[in-house]
């Protein structure tokens, strides 16, 4: 497995942007499709963004596509969301996670589909 660390969380204004940041390392960080969840209190883990192993595959929820984008950079080992436009219901946990990944062009989507996962990092959005 690779181990996951998450950055940049915080406190944000509604309309602000945030950019979190996850580094790996113990494994080949390009051998990895990764994503991001989030869990708001109270709710279920759900699916954010995920990136394929060199980035040139990408996918995000609705709830978020427009507003947020995944980015890796391979020879820094890390992942990126930048997220803009900001809404108080965007207030979660976020984790980010990876997949080993035989395919270069995998998205996996589901939490189940990822074997590594960060200890998460708080963004909060006021209205």
């Amino acid at each position: 497995q690779v181990q996951l660390v998450e950055s940049g969380g915080g406190l944000v204004q509604a309309g602000g942007s945030r950019r979190l940041s996850c580094a790996a390392s113990g494994r080949t960080f390009s051998d990895y499709a990764m994503g991001w969840f989030r869990q708001a209190p109270g709710k279920e883990r759900e699916f954010v963004a995920v990136i394929s192993r060199a980035g040139a595959s990408t996918y995000y929820a609705p709830s978020v596509k427009g507003r947020f984008t995944i980015s890796r950079d391979n020879t820094k080992n890390t992942v990126y969301l930048q997220m803009n436009n900001l809404k108080p219901e965007d207030t979660a946990v976020y984790y980010c996670a990876g997949q080993l990944s035989p395919s270069s062009s995998s998205t996996p989507r589901q939490g189940k589909d990822f074997d590594s996962w960060g200890q998460g990092t708080q963004v909060t959005v006021s209205s």
